[in-house]
């Protein structure tokens, strides 16, 4: 079998971890438990995967037994990284010949779940296993339990963790792996015909290839440097600690109700949110009133086909956009939003600044490996906070009959970062959830009712 080699992009997510900065993202799903509901016919563990999920009274201590039984059956989950030989530098994938569940799949009794998911998201991931993680965290209320699922960036990115966490659940999509590209067409002509035009192919393609490159960093020169930014954004190493998280759930008919009257789209308003609410919670906590452009702001972009085939490893690209936070004006708020963002599209997502991304693929391995710590380093110089969304799909999740009543997405926290903003929307809900460094920002949970206040406010001034 050939070898599968990590991607640039993966191999890059891979090398420029540290302990104090791992690079997994993660979710934290809140189920609705239903202590009676019976497990699926797939449920059955096999050997030594813990108790049988059937005879589980408890509805976290079944939940752990489903996706302890579940996960051997997901490929992509029993695949771990290794280095090779050959290119230097380089890493690959392998299936794990002793791959354990219990190394994955954990039970955490825990009074607060939210407040224990902020230390379990600074914790790395083994890097000698398959880079996930799923702790079933059972709270004092017997009738609701959450599930927090970490996904190493390498093994895949925001879409592609939903796919393989959703074939842990009850009614998930079908398990599927990567996808296979069509099958060749017989070309009419002789087969010496290609092979006469591959050197001049290929030779446009590489100048192609150098000039976007050069496109790129033109770009992130012109982004200007990280001038100006509040100091709340930033994590100096002395004052980096452990994480918090924090999630808060808003209505999307309100959100929808703002884009009808003001323009733009759902995700322009939902970035709109977040400037408005850096800006409450700066001046609530008195420091000085933001000025100048703002912070820069990192979109991803992912660059998978709508309705393909699951993939493993990561397609994405990114837009950079300056969070207005010196506009007081809520509605001129979104409008800048809107209009940097339309800029961003009509320039498309493999052009500007925050298509930093694709630059990977221009890199040895060898230059991944030695200058991954440096590459983490200059995150600060690149962008100031991550901003990203992942779209889930309309159905309901259930893990042994419990239903997922609130999904909140969890972003890696990149080296001199105190924050990182995710955001998606399931069942009529957007559902926000905050990474940040505890040392930096020991009051999430303010931004997080600054969210809140910031949609009300839009709310009235549309009303």
């Amino acid at each position: 079998m050939a070898t599968e080699h990590l991607s640039p992009l993966d191999l890059a997510f891979w090398r420029i971890e540290s302990a104090a900065h791992p690079m997994h993202l993660g979710a934290l799903a809140v189920f609705e438990a239903a202590p009676g509901a019976a497990p699926g016919p797939d449920s059955a563990p096999g050997p030594g995967s813990g108790p049988d999920p059937g005879s589980a009274p408890d509805p976290a201590v079944r939940a752990a037994a489903l996706l302890t039984a579940r996960c051997s059956a997901v490929p992509g989950l029993r695949r771990r990284i290794h280095d090779v030989l050959l290119p230097v530098g380089a890493a690959a994938w392998a299936s794990d010949a002793d791959f354990d569940p219990a190394r994955h799949v954990f039970l955490v009794r825990t009074p607060d779940p939210e407040a224990a998911a902020g230390p379990l998201m600074a914790r790395p991931l083994d890097r000698d296993l398959p880079p996930w993680e799923a702790h079933v965290l059972a709270g004092p209320d017997p009738h609701s339990f959450a599930v927090l699922f970490k996904f190493h960036h390498a093994l895949a990115d925001g879409l592609g963790a939903l796919a393989l966490a959703a074939m842990l659940f009850d009614e998930g999509p079908p398990a599927r792996g990567p996808a296979r590209g069509p099958a060749p067409v017989p070309s009419a002509r002789p087969a010496v015909a290609p092979a006469r035009r591959s050197f001049p192919g290929m030779l446009a393609a590489r100048v192609q290839d150098v000039g976007q490159a050069l496109e790129i960093g033109a770009s992130v020169a012109r982004a200007g440097l990280p001038l100006g930014v509040p100091a709340a954004l930033t994590a100096t190493p002395a004052r980096t600690g452990t994480r918090a998280v924090a999630g808060l759930a808003l209505d999307l008919d309100d959100v929808n109700r703002i884009r009808k009257v003001a323009g733009g789209t759902v995700n322009d308003v939902l970035i709109a949110l977040v400037a408005g609410a850096l800006r409450r919670w700066l001046l609530g906590r008195g420091d000085p009133a933001p000025e100048g452009a703002g912070p820069r702001a990192l979109i991803p972009v992912s660059r998978r086909r709508p309705g393909g085939a699951a993939k493993y490893g990561n397609r994405l690209s990114g837009y950079l956009l300056r969070l207005p936070l010196a506009e007081p004006d809520p509605l001129l708020r979104l409008d800048r939003v809107r209009l940097g963002m339309d800029r961003n599209k009509e320039a498309g997502p493999a052009r500007g600044a925050g298509a930093v991304a694709l630059l990977a693929d221009h890199v040895h391995p060898l230059g991944h490996r030695l200058g991954g710590p440096l590459v983490a380093q200059a995150a600060r110089m690149l962008f100031d906070i991550l901003v990203t969304s992942v779209p889930l799909p309309g159905f309901t999740f259930s893990l042994g009959g419990s239903r997922v009543r609130e999904v909140y997405p969890l972003a890696p926290l990149a080296r001199g970062h105190s924050l990182a903003v995710a955001v998606s929307t399931y069942k009529g809900t957007v559902h926000y959830g905050l990474v940040a460094d505890a040392a930096a920002v020991p009051d999430l949970a303010a931004l997080a009712q600054a969210l809140r206040a910031e949609l009300d406010e839009l709310v009235r001034e549309v009303s």
